[in-house]
């Protein structure tokens, strides 16, 4: 794996891409002089929990025969006030999960995600609580 990170226009501006060409953009506050070009990097942080244990998810239900049609994923974070660095203190992911499913297989599939596969949250919860919730709609 490997990525390069380039300042762009302004201060806080960067771009980052992938051997594979794709990129992302981060920026600062626009309080210490971002320009609100891309996302924070703590954001990356719970974009990462989100997409890594999201593919998890995705991966587990398929094995297990279930039928998902679609997968949302909202994330909620608080952060350490006052404090440098600010450390993630709680995070709570929320599924919203459409299709066919048996509650009992999501359930094993978070427990999974969460205890056993998603590398991006086993980083994080060192620091952090981390908790999850879903809902299924059919």
């Amino acid at each position: 794996m490997k990525i390069r990170v380039e300042r762009q226009d302004g201060l806080f501006h960067f771009v980052g891409k992938d051997n594979n060409g794709t990129e992302i953009h981060m920026d600062a506050a626009e309080k210490i002089g971002g320009t609100d070009k891309g996302v924070r990097p703590m954001q990356m942080l719970l974009y990462g929990i989100a997409g890594c244990s999201g593919i998890d998810v995705v991966s587990i239900l398929n094995k297990q025969k279930q039928t998902l049609d679609d997968i949302a994923i909202d994330i909620e974070a608080e952060r350490e006030e006052g404090k440098i660095p600010s450390l993630f203190t709680k995070i709570n992911v929320h599924y919203t999960l459409k299709g066919n499913l048996d509650e009992n297989k999501v359930k094993r599939a978070l427990e999974l995600t969460f205890t056993k596969y998603c590398s991006v949250s086993k980083i994080i919860e060192k620091t952090a609580e981390i908790t999850y919730s879903y809902s299924i709609e059919n």
